[in-house]
């Protein structure tokens, strides 16, 4: 199949000559390239705060990442504060029974991670990243200004009561004014959270072969910058709160969020800023429409099969670059069939692009390792959950006066991710780059691959440690929680390889139009593996025999929880081989995320740089 281009607005063209037009527009890329000298500009299309191209030597780089990393560090470590006490709250202050309130948190993280969709929709079609990660950061702030207010007002929680007897329910209007705050934040949350990572990728030149290794870096330094956040929140704050109380528990994240805001903006003028491309599954729509009707009108494609592209430099998504054709997905290409020369070319919902074809076919070719990898944060859901309740009923004494709060035992995966990315990049990277060959050690669907095998072992040592607490130490306090060091240690390894294998790999493989809801897709899967935890804990409860006989009961001691966690790991293996299956099948896409400018391709005829579709 070959492409042809035509020009965006033929009405308005129609009357000039042809070689008129070609002159025109070539006079132009002539006249912008002396002005602004390719060797110091970014080529990824971003522009700086006055709208200008962006500058290497001005903007980007390391010089914006740190403002983005010190931002992340204060959103999460309110974000941890809150989602580890939460159930605390709901049952102490509020009144809720326990299975109640772990629900409810379990939903409400999911939910934040979920709207990460919306915010990456909005991003992309409307603000862009950055004005989106600021009207969403203000949102998420009087979300925690409303939930400060729910701890220091009487009027907004029920009477204290002693040794849960006679404990009054929180009213109607006393859960309601304590839901909206939290679904403010879980707002914020999700316009945030898809934004923040890829705007830092935006800071990076991919076109660069010295940036293109600084974004690889920074993406591991920007997990690590969320592990330090969840670090803080569930250790020096959640001890804050025993100590303090509730005020000053909710006072502290709400004063990090604030200043996180006030970080951001502080690095305005050394940011690089992708424009918004408009609404991206607008255009996946048009791209199903116009192909169905190609289809039904009988169109069949071969090799000299037209498809077509407008002539510009750019393609006709704003400020995003033109995409080769490929072979996977062939049907969409009915899309792009040309079947009334005499028709406008400006309708999408008839005729597309080959680059807008090509978007599509990019969100399509990740959904099977987005699925694939979706299990995995069943596990990770387990660490708030059930490895925080283990916790509660043993021994948690450091030294001879200290106790660490059973909220605070993540502290075991956060540290050992705290460690092993600068180890991992400062020492590990360099040997595998010298072993490989590959720029970043091993690629992304690897390190993805590593973190699935390593969740494996991660369930099935939680088993065992559970079996042997329950059966040998059924006693509270009498088996130290060191003894839940390794559970937390392989799920904390298993989150490294394979969170930052998930940044690196949705983020190469998006568009320029799709990196925001790239992003979201792969954070969703955090919302929907608490929402497949919740579910399989239902699912197990009915079958084992309810609350009162089920593996899962009210009582821990009584229940059999090891036996869950095998049913975990056995999930986690068999997904391990279909992501096996899945990611040997992947086509990585030819250029995908990257704008096709071949210096080569210039029309002899006018000097007109022409970007074509390949075939194959």
């Amino acid at each position: 199949m070959k492409s042809i281009e035509l020009e965006v607005e033929p009405k308005t063209k129609a009357s000039q000559p042809l070689m008129g037009i070609v002159h025109e527009y070539h006079e132009q890329y002539e006249k912008k390239k002396d002005v602004q000298p390719s060797t110091t500009l970014v080529s990824n299309g971003c522009v700086d705060i006055r709208g200008n191209i962006a500058d290497k030597r001005e903007t980007g780089g390391w010089k914006a990442s740190p403002f983005i990393i010190v931002n992340e560090v204060a959103e999460r470590l309110a974000f941890y504060a809150i989602a580890v006490t939460m159930v605390s709250y709901l049952v102490g202050a509020m009144h809720q029974s326990l299975p109640d309130a772990a629900t409810h948190v379990t939903d409400w993280i999911g939910a934040a991670f979920v709207l990460t969709i919306l915010g990456a929709f909005i991003a992309d079609a409307y603000l862009g990243r950055f004005k989106t990660i600021i009207t969403f950061s203000c949102i998420y702030a009087v979300g925690m200004v409303l939930l400060t207010l729910s701890a220091s007002l009487d009027s907004l929680r029920p009477p204290p009561c002693i040794g849960r007897i006679n404990c009054k329910p929180a009213t109607g209007r006393q859960t309601a004014f304590l839901y909206c705050a939290l679904g403010l934040i879980a707002l914020g949350t999700g316009g945030i959270k898809p934004c923040v990572s890829t705007f830092g990728a935006d800071q990076f030149d991919i076109e660069d072969e010295k940036e293109v290794q600084k974004k690889y870096s920074f993406f591991n330094w920007f997990f690590f910058a969320i592990n330090m956040g969840a670090l803080l929140g569930i250790t020096v704050l959640v001890y804050i709160q025993e100590k303090k109380g509730w005020v000053w528990g909710f006072g502290i994240p709400t004063a990090a969020t604030i200043s996180s805001i006030f970080i951001l903006a502080a690095g305005v003028r050394f940011y690089r800023y992708q424009k918004p491309t408009g609404s991206a599954f607008t255009r996946f729509v048009q791209v199903g429409v116009a192909s169905v009707r190609n289809h039904r009108k009988g169109v069949r494609l071969s090799q000299d099969t037209q498809l077509y592209e407008v002539n510009s430099r750019e393609s006709d998504i704003i400020g995003a670059g033109k995409l080769p054709q490929s072979t996977q997905y062939r049907f969409l290409d009915k899309a792009a069939v040309i079947t009334d020369h005499e028709a406008s070319t400006t309708n999408r919902w008839k005729l597309c692009t080959v680059t807008q074809v090509e978007e599509f076919k990019s969100f399509i070719r990740v959904l099977p390792i987005w699925a694939s990898t979706i299990a995995l944060a069943i596990s990770f859901a387990q660490m708030s959950t059930f490895f925080v309740s283990q916790a509660a009923l043993m021994d948690r004494h450091l030294g001879s006066s200290f106790e660490i709060p059973p909220g605070s035992v993540a502290i075991f995966a956060a540290i050992n991710a705290l460690i092993l990315v600068p180890l991992y990049e400062g020492l590990v990277v360099p040997i595998l780059r010298r072993c490989t060959g590959h720029r970043r050690g091993i690629t992304s669907l690897q390190r993805m691959g590593v973190g699935l095998f390593i969740s494996i072992f991660a369930l099935i040592s939680a088993a065992v440690v559970e079996k042997r607490r329950r059966e040998d130490h059924p006693k509270p306090g009498s088996m130290s929680v060191f003894w839940l060091l390794p559970q937390f240690f392989l799920v904390g390894s298993a989150e490294v390889f394979t969170y930052v294998g998930q940044l690196e790999f949705f983020y190469d493989e998006a568009t320029d139009g799709t990196r925001s809801l790239s992003s979201a897709l792969f954070l969703s899967e955090i919302g929907i593996g608490s929402w497949l935890s919740t579910a399989l804990v239902k699912i197990i409860q009915s079958a084992t025999g309810g609350v009162q006989e089920g593996w899962l009961r009210n009582t821990l001691n009584t229940s059999r929880l090891d036996k869950f966690y095998w049913v975990i790991a056995a999930i986690n293996a068999v997904n391990f081989f279909v992501y096996l299956l899945v990611s040997w099948r992947f086509k990585a896409s030819d250029g995908v995320g990257n704008t096709v400018r071949d210096e080569s391709m210039i029309d002899r005829a006018g000097g007109t740089e022409f970007d074509r579709s390949r075939s194959g």
